[in-house]
Formats: C-alpha cells, structure tokens, sequence
C-alpha cells in the first residue's frame, strides 16, 4: 500500500492482464456482524483487508467475540445475541458499514440486555447523517443520545425499555444502510413475535438490500419482501453460522478495471478474476453501463474480460441509483466519451464519505472537462484541452481511484499530440478504505512508453550517501529504487565466490551479463537475494565495494549492466543512484541531483558505519581508500564520474539525510508536472 503524501501517475498508453481483486467491503462488514451476532465459530475466507474491516473486527473484539485471523481467513466465535460486555467505546474511523448497523444492534442490546456504548469515528463520519437510523430506533424505546450535533455520530446508547408492538418506520431515500442496520439488528429482539419494517419514501441502492437479504439467508434468517416498501422478519428468527463462508471480489473495485480495459484493452483485455455476471453485488451491472458507453465485456462464473470497443466511448444518459459507488467510475469515464454524460439520481453521493457530487465536479473541472452539477445529478464534456492536475481525494478511497483513469489522458480523442498530462493524486493512502493495494495493482496491468516514466537520478561518489537519499526519496514518492553500486557488488560477489581474476575482462563481463538471467535478482527494500540466497550483508562489506569499484572500470561490464539497469525504470517512476545515472543511463531524468560531501566528512562517516557493525576500521586508511577510489572514478575511460551539465549540485557535509531528502524532495515538487515532452509524441494505444 502507498503510504505517500501524493502519487504522481504518468500517462498511460494501454492496459492488459489480470486483476485478482480484494474482497467486497460491502459484503465483508456485513459476514464479520453476522459472524458475530451468531452463536457458534464461522470461518470467513477471501475477507477484505482495509480500514473498514479493521474497525469492524475491532469492535468484535472489544464487544467479546474470539477472533483468529490468519492472512484473508479470520474465525469468528460469536456472541449468540448475548452482550459479553457491558461497557464499551468503539472507535470507527470513516466506516458506515459499521457505524450504521453497530449503532442498531448495540441499542436493541442494550434496551433489552443492559449496557452503555458510545460510537465515535473521524471527524467526517461526525458529519454523516444518522439521524433516520436513530429516529426509527428511538420509537422502539432505544435511549440513543447524540453527544455532539443531534442527527449525527458520535453517539451513545444506554439502555431502554423495548416496545415492538408497531411497525417500525425507516426513510429509505437518503442513505440504504439504514434499512440494512435494521434488517441485520432486529432478528437479535424477534423471538417474542414477527417484526414489520415499513420503508418511507423511495428505497435508494435497493443492490444493497439485495446483499443484506441473500446473506442474512445464509445466517438463517429468512425475511419477507413486500416489495420494496415492507419487509417482515419472521418471529423466532435467531442467527445460525453457516460454518464456512467466502466473501465475493468487490464489484465496486472491479469498475475501475472495467473502465481500463474499455479505454485501453487494445492488444490484450484486462481479465478481472474473483468476481463474474452472476454476483449477488449489485454494482455488478456497472458491466450494463460500460457496454452502453461501448465497452466489449466477456464473462464467465467467476470472471470478466473487457477490451476496448467502440472509441471514443459513447457519452449516455443514466438513471444510476442502482450502482451509486461505480456510478462514479462512469464519470471519469465520461472524459473519453464523445458528447456529454448525465449521471442521474445519485443524491446518494451527497452523503457518503464527502460530498461526492461536489468533490467529483471540482477535480473534473481542475482536467478541463465542463461540468454542471446538481441536487441528485452530475453532467461532464469532456475537456476541449486537457489540463495537468493535482486532484484532491477528500479522503475518499473512490476519488483516489476513480481519478487514476485520468492517467490513460493520451488515448482521449481531444488530446494534444505531444502533450501528455501528468495527474498527481493527492493523498493516495485514502484506498486502504477498500482496495490497499490498489495502485500497485494498477501498474501491473497499465503501460505505458518508459520515456513517459519520470526518473530521479541520485550521482555522486563513494561514501556520499547516496544509497540512502535515493531510497528515502522512492519511499517517500512511492518510486522504484535502483542501487546502481548493488549491481556491480552483485557481479563483483559472484566474481569472488567463483575465484575469477578481477582482470580477466572477459570473464567478469560474461558473469555481468548472467545477472538478472541465469542469476536471479530480487530487491526487497534494503534486502538483496542472489538465487534466493540474501546476499544484503556481504554487499555492505568494504571488500565488496572496493571490488564493485574495481570492475566497474571495465567498459564491457558496464555495457552488460546498462539493460538490467533500464529495466528497473517502471511505474509509477524510479529513483536510480550511482555515477553515471544522469550522464549515461537516464540523460532524460526530470531531476538529475549529483552529491558530495568532503572526502573526510565521507571517510568519517563510513568509519563510524563500519565501527557500529562490529568491524575494525582506520579513519586515514579510509581517507586514503577514498581518495584512489574517487581517482579512478573520475578517471576511467567509460563515463567518468562527473555532474550531468543539468545536475543539480547538493554538498551534504554539513546536512543531516533527512535534511538532504528535503531539499530534494523540495526540487521534485517544485518542478511539477514532470512529462518527457519528447516521448510519446506520436501517441497509440499499446
């Protein structure tokens, strides 16, 4: 998962491969209450890994249910409708799914069992509306007492006297989780007789109710559907595991990947495994909108397979209440469309994680699309000039995802010929909501030209920290990271345990050319494994760098190194160090930084390192080890270590790396957008 303050998605010319997608939030907070609700243990398999879930499992915890979770597999012994504890504060950051029905559940528990709870989350679920949950709860004799602005969390439930005599009335037009709260709550108080929900106004996302009602079937209640306007929960209903249980691939999720294949499937379709037509989500027919717009789409019981079909896309007209989260999908989509899209009935949005419809116009606007908004719809033309931008998630996982689409902007059929558009996401850790490893999953099907792929080149010379200041700059842009120097410790590593003569050019260029070959190579942050063997520690030893800086000097070792070197430039970008990154490997780098540091400021660090290890070192011998090293760098006859005429100069002496990651990190932000105007110009879907 990123853990960036932003990502900044280069543009993207294709899409292709397969997607095995996270577990349904939707489904997984409903299986975990159930689970917990229910006497006996439930395995739940493929569960969703996300901020939602962690919450909910959380609260089950705190309210007593045995939890054992190994990976996406938890076991849930439940509380058979008997309260463990009595006192309890749940925290429940931005998650509806569990603020919602925990609220029904805890006060009809506690009106009838005893107990005080409060429910709190971030600041953001204080401004989600509850107050129709609680309004129908109240009624029934639930003591539930809004400690901040009434209508709105958090809250606290104490007690009550139940009286279940009446239906009991719900609004259905703002928000369907109220409805599901009550149909996940109300079988704990149905022995004594039937319960009869009666549904006010127009029922908004019935999908939704469609899943609370199939799986609460799987939990041995079986409620009554009158339609959308009644539902009966029958008396004696009482909550059975079914033992085992999988959690469906998110439909939600799904939409996005749909929506790559349809702008950029083109040589091969994007295949989306662990969910197909036959989904209890409702958001499944996200698929109906994406062939409306001219998305080709195969499917099969437990996949989907979609390609680019018509282009431009077909701009549609849609009544989306059916699939409001994915509805959002198809309003990026709409960028690529010829015409202008309206998303209708999706008041909805006003109400979820932000202000949706709000949020959406803004950002689309920042792309140069027109946009007219509206109480329950949202209308968006594409843009008659694509603009770079910096979009603000809000906090909201769907933002953060649906606005990387916007990265595939050379493909729209308005864009400018040699004018691809940079889009930077703002707070991109906000999808660990729902999809943690959303991005990652991303950049494994999307393409793009490594021209387009922006780099940061860290040159310098030995001892000048530069390892150290690339690494922390990828970790704080979500780059790859390129130790150039681990290369030729590798080659010089394999030379020494085969007992080749250093100067035996030809030998060492041969092992040069096996590494990444017949030699596996895998980074694994600091870590380093040569044939499955972790090699980091030999390669941190002096020997090895004074044997790396030996055969580097060797022009056919370097030629052999410089194609594994260039493979390492992927998505989303790369940062590379060594000392002829920005002179030779990367000439196109946004960013070339070349760093020094006195010779005895280097030496000194280095002893120091040397001596935290336990090894024995002589600061002047260092000194002195520096100084051959550094002459031979500059002095080799293939790329001599020396500043890119576009480099920029950073002396460290005197700075902290922390402080040195700052400056540059400074340079890269200020320096936005970062596009290689040179690449791409002839731009076709790949």
């Amino acid at each position: 998962m990123y853990t960036t303050d932003f990502l900044d998605i280069p543009p993207l010319l294709g899409a292709g491969g397969t997607v095995r997608l996270p577990g349904s939030k939707s489904i997984s907070n409903r299986v975990l209450l159930l689970a917990g609700l229910s006497e006996g243990t439930t395995v739940v398999h493929d569960l969703l890994a996300s901020d939602d879930t962690r919450v909910m499992l959380d609260a089950l915890r705190t309210l007593g249910c045995a939890l054992d979770q190994t990976d996406d597999t938890v076991r849930i012994t439940g509380l058979g409708g008997t309260l463990a504890v009595q006192n309890a504060s749940l925290f429940l950051g931005n998650a509806g799914t569990a603020m919602r029905p925990l609220t029904a559940a805890l006060a009809l528990l506690s009106a009838t069992q005893g107990g005080t709870f409060t429910l709190s989350g971030v600041p953001r679920m204080h401004e989600r509306p509850i107050g129709d949950l609680v309004n129908a709860l109240r009624p029934l004799g639930c003591h539930i007492e809004c400690t901040g602005q009434e209508g709105y969390p958090p809250l606290r439930l104490a007690g009550g006297t139940l009286n279940l005599s009446a239906p009991i009335r719900v609004r259905g037009d703002v928000s369907s989780q109220f409805l599901t709260a009550l149909l996940l709550a109300l079988p704990l108080v149905s022995q004594p007789q039937a319960l009869t929900i009666e549904v006010e106004g127009e029922l908004i996302s019935k999908p939704y109710i469609e899943i609370t009602l199939n799986l609460l079937a799987r939990f041995g209640i079986h409620v009554e559907r009158h339609g959308w306007e009644r539902f009966v929960i029958p008396q004696g209903s009482r909550y059975q595991s079914p033992g085992e249980i999988h959690v469906e691939a998110d439909a939600s999720s799904a939409s996005y990947f749909i929506a790559a294949g349809a702008l950029a499937g083109t040589r091969q379709p994007v295949r989306l495994e662990g969910v197909g037509a036959a989904s209890i989500q409702g958001d499944i027919r996200f698929i109906e909108a994406a062939r409306a717009m001219g998305a080709q789409i195969n499917s099969g019981p437990n996949w989907l397979e979609v390609r680019r079909g018509s282009w431009p896309l077909t701009a549609v007209d849609m009544d989306c209440n059916h699939i409001p989260d994915a509805a959002m999908t198809l309003a990026v989509m709409a960028l690529y469309a010829q015409g202008t899209t309206r998303l209708r009935n999706i008041a909805s949005w006003r109400v979820k994680e932000t202000d949706r419809i709000a949020a959406m116009a803004t950002e689309l606007r920042k792309l140069g699309a027109s946009v007219v908004e509206g109480e329950d719809f949202i209308e968006v033309t594409p843009p008659a000039q694509w603009q770079h931008a910096s979009i603000h998630t809000y906090d909201d996982h769907r933002m953060a995802m649906c606005f990387a689409l916007a990265a595939f902007n050379p493909l729209a059929p308005m864009a400018v010929p040699g004018r691809p558009i940079s889009v930077r996401i703002e707070d991109p850790r906000c999808v660990g909501k729902t999809f943690p490893d959303f991005f990652e999953t991303l950049f494994q099907v999307a393409q793009t030209d490594p021209a387009l792929i922006p780099v940061i080149t860290i040159d310098g010379p030995t001892a000048s920290g530069k390892g150290t200041l690339a690494s922390t700059l990828a970790t704080r842009l979500g780059y790859q990271f390129l130790d150039s120097g681990s290369l030729y410790r590798v080659t010089g590593l394999v030379v020494s345990q085969r007992g080749i003569d250093p100067d035996d050019h030809a030998a060492v260029t041969a092992v040069a050319r096996q590494i990444g070959q017949e030699i596996s190579l895998r980074f694994d942050g600091h870590k380093v494994w040569l044939d499955g063997l972790e090699v980091s520690e030999h390669l941190r030893q002096e020997s090895a760098g004074q044997m790396a800086s030996r055969i580097s000097a060797i022009p056919t070792v370097r030629q052999a190194l410089v194609d594994l070197q260039l493979n390492f430039r992927g998505l989303p970008g790369l940062v590379a160090d060594g000392r002829d990154m920005g002179t030779v490997i990367f000439p196109d780098a946004g960013l070339k930084v070349f760093l020094t540091a006195t010779v005895q400021e280097r030496a000194e660090r280095r002893y120091n390192q040397l001596i935290s290890k336990g090894f024995s070192a002589n600061l002047a011998e260092i000194c002195a080890d520096l100084e051959v090293r550094d002459l031979r760098d500059r002095t080799r006859a293939v790329s001599p270590l020396q500043p890119a005429q576009d480099a920029r100069m950073l002396d460290n002496s005197a700075l902290t790396s922390e402080r040195s990651s700052e400056t540059v990190l400074g340079w890269w932000v200020d320096g936005w957008p970062h596009v290689n105007v040179n690449a791409g110009t002839d731009v076709k879907p790949i």
